[in-house]
């Protein structure tokens, strides 16, 4: 199992692309594929219609397997009281920035835990590989995916959720260290270990008979290597496709990447109500202090969403979301194809 998977993805590399929702694109996704990886879309943050004009895009640049990614998390619940209590907590960043609070705040997008137009489409469109974030889907749904023949990964950030994604009928579990940038992928939060890249892989590896992705923290051929050793199959990388031409991330963002801050990657719930690194700004420790409790993702996020519009539309970018693993000051702008080559030849 652990050795036919990347031949069944037609993968002659084996590096996955990280689905970065918001830097992750068409363009990307096929240029990876188109060398060998497996390209990645995030559509975690989509409706069905909208994943479907993306898997539509890709397709027309590559005829080769590429991954769609979806957030599993569970349901929000709404919390009036405390919503009101965060977006009072988050007046005065938008007064100094010349804006209102919003006043309510709501559940932006579905989770893929309740979304059934989601799973009418991928039965319908039949993407090569699926992937999950933030937990499962129901039984219901892998079951039916994989009935379609289409490829499923998941994200594990300790063994009991590798264990949860073995027991489902998974194909292959993507080892998430505490290294990686954006949302980590832990199941529930509150119980987050906190696990490195190297020690989740070789825990995964041992005691696991999936094959296994290693994702956080590598940026070159001698991070692969490395947790190739430790008995992973392959490498998911998200930071050293953000500098890539064919990414999204705007010219602040690669700015951002290359400057001092790139050393200093930092976690916050913040921003959007779970845990995510980037590149820390105002988003981090300033809205710690006399914090109230955060609204359930993605609700704060929409709160989130909104600061960023209002620095946006300041000229201010103390609130700007750049998400970065720990390798940020690794990250090499070359085009995705000549990456992956370099990557190889580095291996």
């Amino acid at each position: 199992m652990k050795s036919q998977l990347l031949s069944r993805l037609g993968m002659t590399v084996p590096i996955i692309q990280a689905p970065m929702v918001g830097v992750s694109t068409a363009r990307l996704a096929a240029a990876v594929s188109n060398a060998g990886g497996l390209g990645s879309i995030g559509a975690g943050a989509s409706t069905a219609e909208q994943a479907r004009a993306q898997i539509t895009e890709v397709r027309a640049l590559t005829d080769k397997p590429f991954n769609l990614n979806l957030f599993c998390h569970q349901p929000a619940q709404a919390d009036p009281l405390r919503e009101a209590a965060w977006l009072a907590h988050l007046a005065p960043f938008f007064s100094e920035l010349g804006a209102k609070a919003p006043t309510a705040i709501s559940e932006i997008y579905q989770s893929f835990v309740g979304d059934e137009d989601m799973l009418v489409m991928l039965l319908e469109e039949k993407p090569a590989v699926v992937s999950f974030h933030f937990g499962l889907p129901p039984q219901t749904a892998i079951d039916a995916l994989k009935k379609a023949g289409i490829t499923l990964l998941a994200t594990a950030t300790n063994l009991a959720e590798a264990k949860q994604i073995e027991a489902a009928g998974i194909d292959a579990i993507v080892a998430q260290g505490v290294e990686a940038g954006g949302h980590r992928g832990v199941f529930n939060p509150v119980d987050d270990d906190e696990i490195g890249t190297l020690a989740l892989v070789r825990q995964l590896a041992q005691t696991c008979q999936l094959p296994v992705f290693a994702a956080g923290g590598i940026m070159d051929g001698a991070g692969i290597r490395a947790a190739m050793a430790l008995g992973a199959q392959g490498v998911q990388l998200g930071t050293a496709f953000i500098l890539c031409p064919e990414s999204a991330a705007n010219a602040a963002y690669r700015a951002a990447l290359k400057s001092e801050r790139a050393r200093h990657t930092a976690i916050t719930s913040n921003i959007s109500g779970r845990p995510a690194r980037g590149l820390p700004n105002r988003f981090y420790q300033p809205l710690d202090n006399l914090a109230p409790a955060l609204p359930d993702y993605p609700i704060a996020y929409d709160a989130g969403k909104a600061l960023v519009a209002a620095a946006k539309a300041a000229g201010s970018e103390d609130f700007a979301v750049q998400w970065a693993g720990q390798g940020a000051p690794l990250a090499r702008a070359l085009p995705a194809a000549e990456l992956i080559a370099l990557l190889m030849s580095e291996l």
